[in-house]
């Protein structure tokens, strides 16, 4: 028997530690500050301890200062399974915060307490990202228990905050930390499809706006006497989506849309009753840009469109930034992507292809810093949804991929 098929022997016979393991973690709901939680420290710690237990010694910290929460730190862990090659390790990366469980009376049982069904895992957080999570640690733990040296060393990196900005992070990494080589294979199980075939490549550039029109309160009996900060946003809003017909026409077909998208979305509420002119109003805008098109040059666009409704309504206009982020594409042709698609096959025997996506992985701010990386998995897509829940199979099967990656030369 050969070792690959060792591994997918023994992985074959790990539901039962799968499910301890998802178990586990969902009971630790890691909420950021910023959704009323206390990060990620315990959950980090009952992970780390778990490893330990298994065999997985090799673990270090590189926390992340938070002053929000009572820890003080947000936990970042990166655990190594050394291999045969010095060079050209393989990374795998999951991020340890979930969302919040939303509507509670929309789930059919407590969203912090594993519930096993049909061959589900159910439970807050089991497919975003504990699913890449656990596949991750069971590819590991496979040549641990087996003792089976990879070819290529293992690096399994658990991140915090990647759900709200990624700032303690994949960020607080990059920056204060010499982690990464150009030529590693670094894989992120943070999206995929059901049927294991997209490989996600390149990312829209995004930009979160905050914009505030502020006009003249008045009596809605007597508009002229005022100025209608409300109805300068409504056109402002109106304007900036048509920017995705007037001014971002281009088409790539590795996205879908294969379009650039320009999206008002949130929006405050304004004067508490019907009878007057607000004098303030604020609305929120969500820019997916192909990556033909820089930030900057859609912020000089809406600057523009501003100044003309400025001028039409007697109106002033704000725009913030809340959240900005651009990067490159890992090529198509790269080797993880061959390899990927190999292992893919192997595991799957599906035909796994390279393509864009809307924006919002970790895999942005690595590809800015200049690391190639692919974001994939064979996952429900139930991420932030009630009743989200991950296929004990596609644990397993994602597990024996990254386990075919390790021992790729």
């Amino acid at each position: 028997m050969t070792e690959l098929a060792q591994i997918s022997k023994f992985l074959d016979s790990q539901e039962k530690g799968i499910i301890e393991l998802e178990s586990l973690l969902t009971a630790y709901p890691a909420l950021a500050p910023e959704s009323g939680g206390i990060g990620e420290i315990e959950k980090a710690a009952a992970l780390e301890k778990w490893l330990k237990a298994q065999g997985i010694q090799n673990i270090q910290h590189y926390d992340a200062p938070d002053e929000r929460v009572p820890s003080k730190v947000r936990p970042n862990l990166v655990a190594t399974i050394p291999g045969k090659r010095k060079n050209s390790p393989v990374w795998i990366m999951a991020h340890l915060d979930v969302v919040p469980e939303g509507e509670r009376s929309l789930w059919d049982s407590d969203p912090w307490r594993v519930v096993v069904k049909d061959g589900k895992v159910y439970g807050r957080g089991v497919e975003d990202n504990q699913q890449g999570l656990v596949s991750s640690v069971f590819a590991a733990l496979a040549f641990v228990k087996l003792g089976i040296m990879p070819e290529r060393t293992i690096k399994l990196l658990f991140i915090a905050d990647e759900e709200v900005g990624s700032k303690f992070g994949i960020q607080y990494l990059l920056e204060h930390h010499d982690l990464f080589s150009k030529d590693d294979i670094i894989i992120i199980p943070d999206g995929g499809s059901p049927d294991a075939t997209e490989i996600e490549v390149a990312e829209k550039n995004i930009c979160w706006l905050k914009v505030t029109t502020k006009g003249k309160q008045t009596h809605a009996a007597m508009p002229d006497k005022g100025a209608n900060a409300f109805l300068a946003g409504c056109d402002l809003a109106l304007r900036i989506h048509r920017l995705e017909k007037t001014a971002f026409t281009a088409r790539d077909a590795l996205f879908s849309p294969d379009r650039s998208t320009i999206s008002p979305t949130k929006k405050e509420a304004n004067v508490p009753n019907i009878n007057t002119i607000p004098g303030e109003d604020v609305f929120y805008v969500d820019m997916r840009l192909l990556p033909v098109y820089p930030v900057s040059m859609a912020l000089e666009e809406i600057s523009r469109l501003s100044h003309a409704i400025e001028a039409e309504y007697g109106v002033k206009v704000s725009i913030d930034v809340v959240q900005s982020n651009e990067s490159r594409a890992t090529p198509a042709t790269a080797p993880m992507v061959e390899m990927l698609a190999r292992a893919a096959r192997q595991v799957y025997g599906v035909e796994a292809k390279p393509i864009g996506i809307g924006g919002g992985t970790v895999g942005a701010y690595l590809r800015k810093a200049g690391y190639d990386c692919v974001v994939w998995s064979k996952m429900n897509e139930t991420a932030h949804q009630p009743n989200e829940n991950a296929d004990i199979a596609n644990i397993i099967g994602d597990a024996k991929v990254f386990a075919s990656l390790a021992m790729m030369e």
